[in-house]
């Protein structure tokens, strides 16, 4: 837990000599009056008694309380402006190591967990931390403070009261142990929960749709009912270790009290001296306990820490430092890929010219859209090789290869923010002149118009507040102001309505003059004047070349056409009770 805690430190540039600084001196003036309270006692029962040095002492004793006020404000505004900031560096962090990790990543990796990993294992480390090290700090400098001057007065006493510590320790420790595996199976619960209820509440329409609510709420409500009993196992289970640790300071001092009674009544110990350990020693166990109780968060915010440092220790994609390339014709050289242990792509190799379009067709799970992933490094190959103008793809930083990349694919993500600040992510330097250019090529300002604040419209969460063809449209247009030489398209038009379609296709035009496209065809019709089409089937490519040519082979291609023209006026009609159904047109 150390180790990870000064990695933050070291990591987000926080300086922990200054935090210690504060704290140290704020618990150095905390335990002091209590060192001065004990010479206070031994002063009033000096012979001959000196007022004026009793009065001194009380002088320095409100002191060092005034003190003890101004630097408890300077070291707590210090500590949780330095923490909360690490904290905030720490988020965006782990944001960039979300941004350059493959998507195998995510694979393997439940995206609901990795959002409570930034917002919830963090929130963890600030908020336990924040609180706990003021009386970390406190509960060192008060025992150091406090038993050095019981071991001044009494060794002994001092000593045997110094021994609880460790045996008391002794069961917080232990109850550290045996709380690590509730607190990662709470951590899961939560995770859990979360997820269920996000699911739940994004499913809503289609639960209701298949009156499906009352399962699915239930199946909501074990999850948080799991959440309930791990909370309660989280807390219950170092409770008693705790609270024994408790009782083992309590009898020690109890025993110390045995012990000095007895030497009193030996008189081989003064009555200042047995006064002191009454009032004085007491309170040597109090920042003691306090730790005791922060010691089991301390524990469950370690899993929180290790949990971060899991994820900043991803590993990244490699890369060499290389110049980009200067043409951006695309080459696959006996490319195999697998997600886990499927071979989705069994060496496979083509050339993509640059200046052409290229078409993937293939049905669902033939390997389309692995390939496009694969261009654009969101995944890395197992065999073979991917080129762009000659240059591994593998020794491209994955920033470079995305300054290389636009898409436009069939599901569209905006963010929640306004139509020219989506268009601007594909470049955000752009001209009021560029974007004006790209908003008219791209059919955008056919709608704009009709909404309320024009570019300035807020789109909602995901673009909800617009329709499929306008979402589409503006994501062509922030393809357009990025104007990067790769194009990679996923039928843009595949559920688009008639009137729609025309404006998308009329904006891919303008879209890919003078690029390398690879588009991702559904509908044949709209490759049937590509440069190449590459038709595959479990993995390989089984057929290329252009329209016409594949038509006069009469193979996979070609059926693929006949069914789709065969399908362009299908209806649905109404059976007739006990008729039988009409059979499908032969092959």
């Amino acid at each position: 837990m150390i180790q990870n805690i000064l990695f933050f430190f070291r990591a987000t540039r926080t300086s922990l000599a200054r935090m210690a600084f504060w704290e140290f001196l704020h618990g150095f003036l905390i335990a002091a009056p209590s060192g001065i309270l004990l010479l206070i006692i031994w002063e009033l029962f000096a012979q001959p008694r000196d007022p004026q040095r009793i009065w001194s002492l009380i002088a320095v004793m409100a002191t060092l309380f005034v003190l003890q006020l101004l630097v408890s404000r300077k070291a707590i505004v210090h500590t949780n402006n330095a923490i909360f900031s690490m904290c905030a560096r720490i988020r965006i962090m782990l944001g960039n190591k979300l941004h350059r990790v493959s998507l195998g990543y995510y694979k393997k990796n439940d995206p609901g967990d990795l959002a409570a990993i930034v917002l919830q294992d963090v929130g963890n480390f600030e908020s336990i931390f924040s609180h706990t090290i003021e009386s970390i700090f406190g509960a060192l400098f008060g025992t150091l403070v406090l038993s050095s001057f019981l071991l001044y007065l009494d060794w002994q006493l001092a000593l045997l009261m110094l021994l609880a510590i460790p045996v008391g320790f002794g069961f917080v420790f232990v109850a550290g142990l045996f709380s690590q595996r509730s607190n990662e199976a709470y951590i899961r619960s939560r995770n859990a929960a979360s997820s269920r209820f996000i699911e739940y509440i994004l499913g809503i329409v289609h639960l209701k749709a298949f009156n499906l609510t009352g399962d699915r709420h239930a199946k909501l409500i074990r999850t948080f009912d799991r959440l309930r009993r791990d909370s309660i196992r989280m807390e219950l289970i170092p409770g008693p270790f705790v609270l024994t640790a408790f009782v083992v300071l309590e009898l020690f001092f109890l025993g110390m009290v045995y012990v000095a009674l007895a030497r009193f009544q030996e008189q081989t110990l003064s009555i200042p001296v047995l006064i002191a350990f009454l009032i004085v020693g007491y309170r040597l166990y109090e920042p003691l306990k306090i730790l005791m109780i922060n010691y089991t968060m301390l524990k469950y915010m370690n899993v929180s820490v290790r949990r971060i440092r899991q994820l900043l220790d991803a590993p990244l994609q490699s890369h060499r430092d290389v110049p980009l390339p200067m043409t951006y014709d695309i080459q696959f050289e006996d490319v195999s890929f697998a997600y886990d242990d499927r071979r989705v792509l069994d060496r496979v190799s083509f050339k993509m010219p640059h200046g052409g379009m290229t078409a993937l067709v293939g049905a669902s799970g033939s390997g389309k859209t692995t390939i496009v992933n694969l261009i654009a490094r969101f995944w890395d190959i197992q065999e073979g090789r991917i080129k762009i103008g000659g240059v591994d793809l593998a020794d491209l930083p994955p920033e470079s290869i995305y300054e290389l990349i636009s898409e436009v694919f069939q599901d569209v993500y905006l963010f929640d923010d306004t139509i020219l600040n989506n268009i601007m992510i594909g470049n955000p330097q752009a001209s009021e002149a560029a974007i004006a250019r790209v908003i008219e090529k791209a059919q955008v300002s056919e709608f704009l118009e009709d909404l309320p604040e024009g570019l300035h419209t807020k789109v909602g969460e995901g673009g909800a507040h617009l329709s499929g063809g306008q979402k589409q449209r503006i994501s062509i247009a922030r393809a357009m102001l990025k104007d990067a030489p790769i194009i990679l398209l996923d039928e843009a038009t595949a559920s688009l309505d008639p009137e729609n379609e025309i404006y998308i296709q009329r904006a891919i035009q303008e879209l890919v003059k003078d690029k390398n496209v690879i588009v991702i065809a559904h509908k044949l019709q709209t490759v049937r004047h590509a440069d190449k089409i590459l038709v595959l089937e479990d993995g390989r490519i089984r057929e290329q070349g252009r329209h016409e040519d594949l038509l006069a082979q009469d193979g996979l291609y070609a059926r693929f056409w006949r069914t789709q023209q065969r399908n362009t006026g299908w209806k649905i009609t109404r059976q007739a009770e006990g008729a039988t159904p009409a059979a499908p047109p032969s092959q």
